[in-house]
């Protein structure tokens, strides 16, 4: 059986289709193209958190109902979301929305994936249960699923639309190429049907043949006669300035070289003017010698203003992304900090400190713990009032961080107790540090509250380091807890180290 013969210009078009889709698929792989599965993988993290944050805040009021109905507002907004439960650590569901039973597929790791999503929620800093959240799967199954997901729908359009587009291009541009098909009658024809402004001049450079884009380009270039000199076109001359010599044809033709990529603005009677990319080719005798030229004039116009619409869309576009950048540091700001004070919350505080006594443990490192109390706090509450209250603490938070480095960690870690990490700090160091920051609040807290005059604030420390037999970071703010409390019962404002 003969094969089936396909023409060149399919073959042509399809190779084209090839290559543009191949240079698609290679910005995808260079990261130019959006990454769907990625873009996902976020919104769905920070819907996941959110939905945690939510959840440890309603079950402090211990009603299962109002849970139901947030999960349920939750998953109504969201068409992802299958289904949502809260499980106990005992491993009963505690409220669940949609049908979670069918919906929810444990990870075998424990770790969540893009469509199963599990977040601890501790209280007392013991684990409470978790939040678990089926969402819809992504990443489609069968093959129904897969010729509609957007990637290869815009392959197979793209590649389809391509092929069509360069198979009725080619194939009108082949017969016009074709020298079967050009017969002297229909010179000036073939010429009208170009896009680009076609002019031919002899050597004493008047016009020979002019096209219809040409004419098109200014109102007085369809009244220019046959025959005059193109020089004579103040209106075509004028864009490429004074000097004669400079005009495309001229430099073509007196170097026997073709002159490409000039850009011109023609100026319009009314309007904006055109922007132009000209060409002129010298048309030379088997001799080589110039007998006049080829000018060619490309429209655009168009193309500059969409590159100048894009180009300042982009400009907008990373204006944007440096808002949302600035957003997303001030969520974290308010998510790992204290709005009273500005220090770090417990949240933030325990997971920066597990990181360090894990490190600080495996490398044999010091670690020094110090736990401060406002002396006498509820008298400043008691006779000046809470705002009164607030600014002494604020006070004691400037007097702190005064005097500790940058990479030590400070969190409010009650009403007015603060917790102090010290890392690669040794106990005798950090018994110096606590010393000097006692005695700093002590002279200098009080007078930088300037609401109230005659302010006395003191406050007490007790301070421990990181032992061997500790097991967790709770050990190590415990004995500085306990510390403290020796502080205050010997006496308050002063130093006390933890000793077993």
């Amino acid at each position: 059986m003969k094969a089936p013969r396909v023409s060149p210009v399919s073959r042509i078009s399809l190779g084209l289709t090839s290559l543009m889709l191949m240079l698609l698929l290679i910005l995808d792989f260079a990261g130019l193209v959006p990454d769907y599965l990625r873009i996902a993988r976020e919104v769905r993290q920070r819907s996941s958190q959110a939905i945690a944050i939510q959840t440890a805040a309603l079950l402090a009021s211990n009603d299962p109902m109002i849970l139901a109905r947030a999960y349920a507002d939750f998953r109504a907004g969201d068409p992802d979301v299958l289904s949502l439960a809260f499980r106990l650590n005992d491993g009963q569901i505690y409220v669940a929305v949609g049908e979670h039973a069918r919906h929810w597929v444990a990870p075998h790791d424990e770790q969540s994936v893009l469509d199963q999503v599990h977040m601890p929620i501790f209280a007392n800093r013991q684990p409470w249960g978790q939040v678990e959240i089926a969402f819809q799967p992504i990443l489609p199954n069968t093959v129904l699923g897969w010729l509609r997901y957007p990637t290869v729908v815009l392959m197979l359009v793209l590649g389809l639309s391509a092929y069509f587009g360069f198979y009725l291009y080619m194939r009108r541009a082949l017969q016009y190429l074709d020298p079967t098909t050009a017969v002297p009658e229909r010179v000036r024809h073939a010429f009208d049907t170009l896009t680009d402004g076609i002019a031919i001049v002899d050597r004493e450079r008047r016009l020979m043949l002019t096209n219809k884009t040409f004419n098109a380009l200014h109102p007085a270039a369809a009244l220019s006669p046959i025959g005059r000199p193109i020089n004579e076109h103040a209106w075509l001359c004028e864009c490429f300035g004074t000097d004669p010599e400079a005009l495309p044809w001229e430099r073509a033709m007196r170097e026997n070289r073709a002159q490409a990529g000039i850009i011109c603005d023609l100026q319009q009677p009314a309007g904006d003017p055109l922007k132009l990319i000209v060409q002129a080719s010298p048309i030379v005798d088997p001799k080589g010698v110039a007998r006049g030229c080829l000018i060619s004039f490309d429209n655009v116009t168009e193309v500059h203003r969409i590159n100048e619409e894009l180009r300042q869309t982009l400009v907008e576009l990373e204006a944007s992304r440096e808002q949302i950048r600035q957003q997303n540091m001030e969520l974290h700001q308010l998510a790992s900090r204290d709005p009273l004070t500005g220090c770090l919350n417990r949240r933030a505080f325990f997971e920066m400190l597990e990181g360090l006594f894990i490190s600080s443990r495996k490398q044999a490192k010091n670690l020094c713990c110090i736990m401060c109390d406002i002396d006498h706090f509820k008298r400043f509450n008691d006779r000046y009032g809470h705002a009164v209250g607030d600014e002494v603490i604020r006070a004691l938070v400037r007097t702190l961080q005064a005097g500790l480095r940058q990479h030590d960690l400070l969190c409010r870690y009650g009403g007015e107790e603060f917790c102090i990490i010290l890392p690669e700090t040794t106990v005798a160091q950090a018994a110096e540090i606590a010393a000097r920051l006692r005695l700093e609040v002590e002279l200098h807290a009080g007078s930088s509250v300037r609401t109230t005059e005659g302010l006395q604030i003191t406050s007490s420390f007790g301070l421990a380091g990181l032992a061997a037999d500790m097991r967790d970071p709770a050990e190590l703010i415990d004995r500085a807890d306990s510390a403290l409390y020796q502080s205050k019962e010997g006496g308050r404002n002063r130093v006390t180290v933890w000793q077993a």
